[in-house]
């Protein structure tokens, strides 16, 4: 029997436990492939026996009312190549997180990237909607918090 898909708007609210972050938004984009989040400060640790790396980094801003100044650190899973919708190509470090939303707990990927100039700090992809959601772009969060979401 097949599990039934939560519907999600195109702007959810998701939380990072492990980085102490609760009720950020994020913006549902079915156009990107890999999910995103805003991070500043990357530093790349040497290469383990193993040939694993981990790397350190704050996420947002100090700007950002989220903002904890706290370092992260994470293995890198590893590096990928994200085009924009301008076209431009990036290289990206990839770590796993796990992310909650609408209350349903996922590992994905995340890449980390400097998205300080867009709306939202976090982006949802295709990779970790694909099996879990259905997204109603008609609404700016279907996972209402407050009833003044459910107006929008």
């Amino acid at each position: 029997m097949a599990v039934e898909k939560r519907i999600i708007g195109r702007v959810e609210r998701v939380d990072f436990p492990r980085f102490g972050l609760l009720g950020l938004e994020a913006k549902v984009d079915t156009g990107a492939r890999t999910s995103s989040i805003h991070c500043a400060d990357v530093s790349v640790e040497e290469e383990h026996e193993d040939g694993s790396r981990h790397i350190t980094f704050t996420l947002l801003d100090p700007e950002h009312p989220d903002y904890n100044g706290r370092r992260f650190r994470a293995r890198r899973v590893g590096m990928r190549v994200v085009r924009s919708s301008n076209g431009e190509e990036q290289e990206r470090h990839v770590v796993e997180a796990d992310v909650i939303i609408a209350g349903q707990t996922i590992r994905t990927e995340f890449t980390l990237a400097d998205r300080e100039a867009m709306n939202f700090p976090v982006l949802l992809g295709r990779r970790l909607l694909r099996g879990n959601f259905l997204v109603d772009v008609a609404k700016r969060r279907r996972i209402a918090d407050t009833p003044a979401d459910e107006e929008e």
